[in-house]
């Protein structure tokens, strides 16, 4: 029972029924067989090569030996066999050695190993990142240098951003960068500085390691920039093409409580006169372009999040049909049944069903959204998604992984099942490529408040979602209340604006809950319109259809309205969280 993942006929759904993959693979190589078999090839490696490991390497933490990093040898052979396939640069381009293949495709492949073991598969995701960033705004040497080694899976990458001192308030990074000469990569610079919280910033399982190091260039008196518009971005590799090592030490690793598999390190940049590393593009502008790389990062970890949640829902669904305990109402003397027939334990199979496949369906949308980034309303789109995308499978997929627990009683509390790793992993991703509160100050200060060609994307394709549902018996009530969510979305923006500019992001979480909760609300109607479009010849099965429809007809009664005291709190004119002082808590 353990070794499930994930569904295999939701995935199909989603992928093939609801986003429509065939479409995205028009004037590619690539058709729905191809699609198949390598959905089919990524189930089998996840379930042979990473899920064996899962709990060894929540056992078995990354040590520090001689100043070098060791991580569990089966995360390293895992890995091997995932670049031996080119599964590493499966999305990337031919000309730059990958498959060429739509980020969907890619994404619905990465969930079923995030499913299996983020943890291991955590280090291709940042490898990825790290290369696409380099291909986009690095030169032609960088790219072969720095960018192939990667998409081929043979150096693994990083992201160097948060320091000890300033965590995620990166306009006080004070890493320095000192100009060096210039050779064939480019402006070179010695870099001083030191990064906390990079996650597989040390390790032993490939050739080299690409650090991607936010840092400052002084002026001639050696001051620092101050703030972001300061910060440049530059390529700081473990080992030098020259064959040397370069001047970055592993200053200690941090013991997690979940997610243990991908080591996680503080970093000293020169200790012995300076790192060597080269400038990406030109000095200040290293924060935009590593927001390509956090951007794809979040939506990652929004996989992340929501591939451990189904899981988890799937272990309890299965413990719940074979767990014997108790009699059926008014049968004291009867036989026990299984607790799935208890009410209270479908209460809380349901709501976290409605919330992991809720996530997943987000996050596969957001890849969609990434395909078309070509066309002007899915890029608006996808940007008012990515921080939704980040936080709604963290935060609800968190819950999910709790009710599962609950499903298994005092078993669930105990290693013996996967249950109670799945949450201390899980617990991660709410923290980790931008907080909660993060994601939802971007959300509503740059993608609502100074954007809004996202939002009347979303209203438009939420209008013909409710226009569809219309038409269909048993879902206009579903399709009005959806309506009426996002209409209060709209009330409640307006209201924002009309507060005093210090006070717009006080209840930015909140506006983020209700705002999330009627997203997932469209999306789970937008599935049930689907559902009901559905061939006679159709492989999906009756209690696959109705399952399907009834968990959107639970999420948007008895979860959406969830919204309404979240987006009430988020236009509030009331004192604000903030007018009770620090020194009253």
């Amino acid at each position: 029972m353990s070794d499930v993942l994930l569904s295999e006929a939701d995935m199909n759904f989603l992928v093939f029924d609801w986003l429509k993959l065939e479409e995205h693979l028009e004037g590619t190589d690539f058709d729905r067989d191809t699609a198949e078999a390598y959905f089919e090839l990524s189930r089998k490696l996840a379930a042979e090569r990473f899920l064996p490991h899962y709990k060894k390497a929540d056992e078995i933490e990354p040590r520090l030996e001689d100043g070098r990093v060791k991580v569990l040898p089966e995360i390293g052979d895992a890995l091997a066999e995932f670049r031996e396939l080119g599964l590493f640069g499966a999305n990337f381009s031919e000309d730059l050695g990958g498959m060429g293949l739509p980020q969907l495709v890619t994404s619905a492949s990465y969930a079923w190993f995030a499913a299996a073991n983020g943890s291991s598969v955590g280090y291709t995701m940042l490898t990825g990142a790290n290369a696409r960033l380099i291909a986009a705004f690095g030169s032609d040497k960088q790219i072969d240098t720095f960018a192939r080694p990667q998409i081929a899976g043979e150096w693994f990458g990083t992201m160097c951003l948060s320091e000890p001192q300033a965590g995620s308030g990166l306009g006080d990074v004070r890493t320095v960068a000192r100009h060096d000469g210039e050779d064939e990569l480019g402006q070179r610079y010695k870099l001083t500085g030191n990064k906390m919280w990079i996650s597989g910033g040390d390790q032993d399982i490939s050739d080299n390691i690409v650090h991607l190091v936010l840092a400052k260039i002084p002026d001639e008196s050696g001051k620092l920039p101050e703030g972001t518009k300061g910060i440049s971005l530059f390529i700081v590799p473990r080992t030098l093409p020259d064959g040397t090592t370069n001047d970055v030490a592993v200053a200690g690793l941090n013991h997690k409580m979940g997610n243990r598999g991908t080591s996680n390190c503080l970093l000293n940049f020169g200790e012995n006169g300076g790192a060597t590393g080269w400038i990406v593009g030109e000095p200040g502008h290293g924060l935009r372009q590593m927001f390509m790389m956090m951007n794809e990062a979040r939506i990652a970890v929004g996989f992340g999040a929501a591939a451990l949640a189904c899981r988890g829902y799937l272990l309890a669904a299965n413990y719940a049909r074979e767990r014997l305990q108790g009699r059926a109402p008014g049968k004291a003397d009867g036989p026990p049944i299984a607790i799935i027939e208890h009410a209270d334990v479908r209460r809380m199979l349901l709501v976290a069903r409605s919330y992991a496949e809720g996530s997943m369906a987000l996050c596969l949308l957001s890849s969609a959204l990434v395909d078309n980034e070509s066309d002007p309303e899915d890029a608006a789109l996808l940007e008012l998604l990515t921080p939704v995308t980040k936080t709604f499978p963290s935060e609800y997929g968190l819950k999910a992984n709790d009710l599962a627990i609950q499903v298994h009683g005092g078993y669930g509390y105990t290693r013996d099942f996967d249950v109670e790793q799945l949450y201390r992993d899980n617990r991660l991703n709410p923290i980790h490529e931008g907080t909660t509160g993060i994601q939802a100050a971007d959300l509503l200060g740059r993608k609502v408040l100074r954007g809004g060609a996202g939002l009347q994307v979303l209203q438009k394709r939420v209008a013909a979602t409710v226009g569809a549902a219309r038409e269909i018996d048993g879902l206009r009530e579903e399709a009005e209340a959806v309506e009426a969510a996002i209409q209060l979305v709209s009330e409640t923006i307006m209201a924002i604006a009309s507060r005093p500019p210090a006070e717009m992001l006080d209840n930015a979480a909140s506006f983020m809950s209700g705002f999330s909760l009627a997203v997932v609300a469209w999306i789970w109607l937008d599935q049930a319109v689907t559902v009901a479009g559905l061939g006679n010849d159709h492989s999906a099965s009756d209690v696959f259809r109705k399952g399907k429809v009834a968990t959107a007809r639970y999420f948007i009664w008895h979860e959406l309205p969830h919204a309404e005291p979240f987006l009430a709190q988020a236009a509030s004119d009331k004192d604000t969280i903030m007018a009770l002082e620090a020194e009253a808590f």
